[in-house]
């Protein structure tokens, strides 16, 4: 009788969304080295920070200019995809990590399915591509998650020294890893049983502010510099009086769409209150650490202004409560979510590559507009200082003084912040400011309409770039001397 072939072996749903995910990396790492989109205002100056490794900067903690340090030295190069290059594989490890919290509240299929949502959404198909802070603290913010619902079923010290760790490089990524505290200590008084071990808290306390403590002290030698620069952009806090911005918030929360994708930010808003008014515990848990920091960023937003990432971090533990609940009651939703989003992972990469093309409206101004014409403007006002045979360039806008300062890194020219009085408004006028005791003169660049200029400075240069970061904006380049700045 002859013995029937063996069925092969069904692959598991678990590899499957594995296999998406090594897919998508591989696919955003494949359309890097085609990205045409200049190194941006805040990307540009993180490089230069990598270039002076330290425990603090202007207005952000380290840990980014380490990271890009280290690729860039690794690589032999400081070109933009060497800059970038790390943002694809933080948010691989990102979905990983918040599968492996997901498993200590669903079983195995939605835990993976809560890393595919996350490498889908928006806010990571577009931070694969621009690396900032928010690309470097995910991680650690995910960690912590997924160690602290460990904490909430058994005590264990080992596990609450990796959360104050998770907590303390967090810190060192960006300042907004306080939102887990913040969020912790409200869901500790409105869920009982999410409290963990005082013992376990003491630890990662500790653990977290040794991590943490070298960024106090360079803070502290540096006259609060960052957290100073932190309050300048809450604003509310320096001014003498509120105004509420009602249309700022609006902006802010209808950008939320956009951000976690707008299937899921709707079905996170519906499933987040109906887990307060019925949910189980940890349901509610997640919910009290994820609406505290969009409701916070929202005031930030109605008393000032708020960037739409800045609630970037609420989407970890949204993420834990929508995804196994759609996976269980409204699969079909589930899937329209992540097509919605796929279309963004199809799309931003693209995008990436094709800045000086794709263009928006009848008006013809470019989808990414401000990603590109940087590089121009630099080769540009480089070809007036060779002509007019200077070797040092002075700006005063942050934004032109980063894409000069990155572009001039191999040419010999040399690029410094005009002096200004008072306390430095950027990094570049507290570290690269022009040096007053020499005699030659400077090429100096200036974008701002009214910004003022030296009597003694003769105009060299004028005009209007092309479509990119500067259009409708007037250059204007003189040939100064070094005495406009000097004190009469």
């Amino acid at each position: 009788m002859q013995k029937s072939a063996p069925r092969p072996r069904p692959v598991d749903a678990v590899t499957l969304v594995l296999g998406a995910l090594v897919a998508i990396t591989a696919y955003r790492l494949a359309l890097l080295p085609l990205s045409t989109a200049d190194l941006f205002v805040d990307e540009a100056q993180y490089w230069l920070w990598s270039q002076d490794l330290d425990w603090g900067y202007y207005s952000k903690p380290p840990l980014i200019a380490w990271v890009i340090r280290a690729v860039t030295d690794i690589a032999g190069s400081d070109a933009a995809l060497w800059v970038r290059l790390p943002g694809a594989f933080l948010h691989a490890a990102t979905a990983l990590v918040l599968m492996g919290a997901a498993r200590r509240i669903a079983a195995p299929v939605p835990a993976a399915m809560v890393a595919l949502a996350y490498a889908t959404m928006p806010c990571v198909a577009l931070g694969s591509f621009l690396f900032s802070t928010d690309t470097v603290l995910m991680p650690f913010f995910a960690g912590a998650l997924w160690l602290y619902l460990v904490l909430t079923e058994r005590r264990s010290p080992w596990a609450a020294a990796g959360l104050g760790l998770c907590l303390g490089l967090g810190m060192l990524s960006k300042y907004a890893a306080i939102y887990f505290v913040i969020c912790a200590g409200l869901a500790a008084v409105a869920v009982p049983r999410a409290r963990i071990a005082w013992r376990d808290a003491a630890i990662a306390a500790a653990v977290a502010a040794l991590v943490f403590a070298p960024n106090v002290i360079w803070n502290l030698q540096n006259d609060l510099t960052t957290l100073s620069h932190t309050a300048d952009n809450v604003e509310w806090v320096r001014s003498p009086g509120l105004s509420l911005n009602f249309a700022g918030m609006l902006e802010f929360l209808v950008s939320q769409f956009a951000v976690m994708g707008p299937v899921l930010f709707a079905a996170y808003l519906w499933i987040a209150a109906r887990a307060l008014r019925g949910g189980d515990w940890r349901q509610r848990w997640l919910v009290w650490m994820s609406a505290p920091i969009l409701v916070l960023v929202c005031a930030q937003a109605l008393l000032s202004k708020a960037y739409a990432n800045w609630g970037v971090t609420a989407y970890a533990a949204a993420l834990l409560l929508v995804v196994p609940v759609l996976w269980q009651r409204a699969r079909r939703v589930f899937w329209a979510a992540l097509a919605v989003n796929l279309a963004f992972v199809v799309a931003i990469p693209l995008a990436a590559t094709q800045t000086t093309t794709w263009t928006l409206g009848s008006a013809e101004r470019l989808v990414l507009a401000r990603y590109t014409g940087r590089t121009d403007l630099a080769h540009r006002v480089f070809d007036i200082a060779r002509a007019e045979g200077l070797d040092a360039i002075v700006a005063t806008h942050r934004s032109v003084l980063a894409d000069l300062t990155y572009a001039a890194r191999d040419t010999g020219l040399r690029v410094y912040s005009a002096p200004i009085d008072g306390r430095p408004p950027h990094y570049y006028a507290q570290r690269r400011t022009l040096p007053l005791d020499g005699g030659a003169p400077v090429l100096l660049v200036v974008i701002q309409a009214d910004a003022p200029v030296c009597e003694s400075a003769e105009s060299v240069a004028q005009w209007q770039p092309g479509p990119g970061a500067y259009q409708d904006r007037t250059v204007r380049v003189f040939r100064a001397p070094r005495a406009c700045w000097r004190p009469a």
